[in-house]
């Protein structure tokens, strides 16, 4: 039952991105169809910027396909896990602040920007946003899905059955301030979201809108949700009996989300103040700095991630469930005790091809 809907979440989810592509590439050919302003943008920046987005949007897609084949399960689970933890940090936010300002705007009858048709029609938005969210739903519900039959033996331990791997200590260092600087990163957008003007420029205020407020509101709600993640992570023995599966899902979302929507956002515009001088594509102030602390955190849990999960990972296969939890499925169950004898020191292991 799992593989079908595996299978219909993962075709679903590459159908969800053909209406972008094809949007996408007819701007690559110059072909401007939906655009009402089209001196706004010059024209090597916009074929630069839908080029990086259909790649983006592509690779989306061929994931998603992967994750249907069989020979998903043999991926290297990094050639799958870095796109999705990408994707996951552009569509969760992206499907929450676009929801949330949408209804306010609908509620409160304020100015909602994607009607109002000054650089592209209205129904680019439809079309574009509306792929966004089936494409949200899909894609990482087939990863959800993915992961719990790849990985399934990790997620539903609880957190007090974690192995000591080597270097639990030298993550905790490092993750401990990532999730504090994730709390406050969190704790200024949220403090935006309700109408905040701190360390923000006068122009910058007057140019905010529903989607922008309700952007800040999510943005500040999911990295909060990463700190929160990455402590029972780290601190194990604050909630012992929580499955390993929710703080993973907490500290990969408020993560990617603070990377990708914020950090690459950041890094994209100070690429762009350095190759074309007297820019200033960068926020000014608190702005700035904010995006580049989210850049640092992202990066330290991608990295410190990284190697706990490939710890954790080797020595779930080599170790036994858990009392009280709930055992893996039978066949998986076969197949990590034929490749892994139960007699390998757990914490010793080395991951194996298929968990880099």
């Amino acid at each position: 039952m799992d593989t079908r809907r595996l299978t219909l979440l993962g075709r679903l989810a590459v159908v969800a991105c053909v209406p972008y592509l094809t949007l996408k590439l007819l701007w690559v050919l110059g072909f401007d169809i939906g655009v009402i302003d089209t001196h706004r943008v010059g024209r090597t920046a916009w074929v630069t910027a839908n080029a990086v987005t259909f790649v983006m949007d592509a690779i989306a897609a061929v994931v998603a396909h992967t994750l249907t084949r069989p020979a998903g399960r043999r991926t290297p689970a990094w050639l799958l896990a870095f796109p999705l933890w990408m994707a996951s940090g552009l569509l969760i936010p992206l499907l929450t602040g676009l929801a949330g300002g949408s209804v306010t705007a609908l509620v409160t009858g304020a100015r909602n920007p994607l009607s109002a048709g000054g650089f592209l029609a209205p129904w680019v938005f439809g079309v574009v946003y509306g792929g966004f969210a089936v494409e949200a739903v899909t894609l990482l519900g087939a990863f959800g899905l993915y992961a719990h039959q790849r990985w399934g033996g990790l997620l539903r331990r609880p957190l007090h059955a974690l192995p000591d791997t080597g270097t639990r200590a030298l993550q905790r260092i490092f993750l401990l301030p990532a999730a504090v600087l994730l709390a406050a990163l969190g704790t200024v957008h949220l403090l935006w979201g309700a109408g905040s003007t701190l360390g923000v420029a006068a122009d910058e205020v007057a140019a905010r809108t529903v989607i922008s407020s309700a952007s800040d509101w999510a943005a500040g709600l999911l990295s909060l949700a990463g700190a929160a993640g990455l402590l029972l992570l780290v601190l194990p023995g604050l909630l012992p009996r929580l499955r390993v599966r929710t703080p993973l899902a907490l500290a990969w979302s408020g993560s990617a989300a603070a990377f990708a929507c914020g950090g690459c956002l950041w890094l994209g515009q100070a690429v762009t103040d350095g190759l074309s001088p007297g820019a200033s594509a960068v926020p000014e102030g608190l702005p700035g700095l904010l995006g580049a602390l989210e850049l640092c955190a992202g990066l330290v849990v991608l990295c410190a991630g990284s190697f706990a999960l490939c710890e954790l990972t080797a020595a779930t296969r080599s170790a036994p469930p858990a009392a009280g939890g709930h055992p893996a499925p039978p066949t998986a169950r076969t197949q990590e005790r034929a490749a892994f004898p139960a007699s390998r020191p757990a914490a010793r292991e080395c991951a194996t091809a298929d968990d880099r």
